[in-house]
């Protein structure tokens, strides 16, 4: 018997923002509100509309919730992200937007404090595509405000955080090519103890856990039952694959796709991984280490595109297969496995 069978799930993509109701029941989605995950150019750098988001998330339970009472909430984010939280719980600093170059001022030094890849399984990436590269930068450039941090949050768990009051670390975030966590060690990294931020992330829990329930004003303001459990949350290439994980036999494949597609080969070798073409690991929720490569797919169809939608003759299907034809030009920059031509 499924106890909790309505389930709010918070899933913050890089495009959209959206609150489902999945009807655990009959495995479905019910009920969906979207919006557009959209970036402010400042203060101080390119980050996510978090007061933006969360508003649309409190309309959206409670409008939601008045049709179908909800028996649980979870969130599901995407990777590379991350709020630092004061002690009284607000944000230190704008959550970053991954994609904002600022980070890469810092390249030099940390190319130094950076583990290696047999250590954190992490290829080099643009931007604050590396999620400690992030954090090093606003260290370096904003210390007061990362000095009175008391919590690095990751982003599922953030959203689980203003839901609850409570604060936690998990697992799938903490291992999305981030160099936070030391692989073989099963431990935070290197760099984070280096740098001296083991207290600043919060206790590890399971992604299954229950976190907490929602913070008894915000329940009563947004009509939510008392005691309504929030649970832990997900890196959202990893809640795709999960499924997949308790269903089949490795080793098998997973493609994922959205804003980026990443593939995952649960039970595959690590040991030809190649940083240089962004193929690196992930770890599941089990805390296995994952094989994976990715690129910004969803970005360059939009970008070949214009998101105008052309069905092809099957004659131009045919030749292309036959001839092998092959699109490997990249027109998103932030990462996969044909690296920008680098010419002096």
């Amino acid at each position: 018997m499924v106890k909790a069978r309505f389930v709010a799930v918070i899933d913050i993509g890089k495009t959209n923002a959206k609150l489902a109701i999945v009807d655990r029941l009959k495995q479905t989605e019910i009920a969906v509100r979207k919006i557009e995950n959209i970036s402010l150019v400042g203060p101080l750098y390119l980050h996510f509309d978090i007061q933006g988001i969360w508003e649309f998330l409190c309309a959206s339970l409670a409008e939601l919730n008045a049709e179908i009472p909800i028996d649980a909430i979870s969130c599901t984010t995407h990777g590379a992200c991350a709020a630092l939280v004061d002690d009284l719980g607000n944000l230190a600093l704008p959550v970053l937007d991954y994609e904002y170059s600022g980070p890469e001022q810092c390249d030099t030094y940390y190319r130094r404090v950076r583990p290696d890849f047999s250590e954190s399984s992490t290829p080099p990436l643009s931007g604050g595509l590396n999620l400690a590269k992030q954090l090093v930068w606003q260290a370096r450039e904003f210390p007061d405000e990362f000095a009175r941090t008391k919590w690095i949050l990751l982003y599922p768990q953030y959203w689980g955080f203003l839901l609850t009051g409570i604060a936690a670390s998990e697992i799938t975030s903490i291992g999305c090519h981030s160099d936070l966590w030391n692989f073989p060690a099963r431990e935070f990294s290197s760099l984070v103890k280096n740098q001296g931020w083991e207290e600043k992330f919060p206790p590890l829990r399971k992604a299954q856990d229950i976190l907490g329930p929602v913070q008894p004003q915000l329940a009563e303001q947004l009509g939510l039952r008392q005691n309504l459990p929030v649970y832990v949350g997900i890196h959202d290439s990893n809640a795709s694959l999960l499924p997949h994980l308790l269903s089949k036999k490795s080793p098998f494949a997973v493609v994922s796709t959205g804003t980026w597609v990443v593939v995952c080969a649960p039970g595959g070798s690590l040991e030809n991984l190649d940083p240089s073409r962004d193929s690196f690991s992930n770890i599941d929720v089990f805390g296995r280490q994952v094989p994976s490569a990715r690129f910004m797919g969803g970005r360059e169809f939009s970008k070949l595109t214009g998101n105008v939608i052309f069905e092809p003759h099957l004659q131009i299907i045919e030749q292309v297969l036959k001839n092998k034809w092959m699109l490997c030009l990249r027109f998103a920059r932030e990462a996969g496995p044909f690296p920008p031509i680098m010419r002096d």
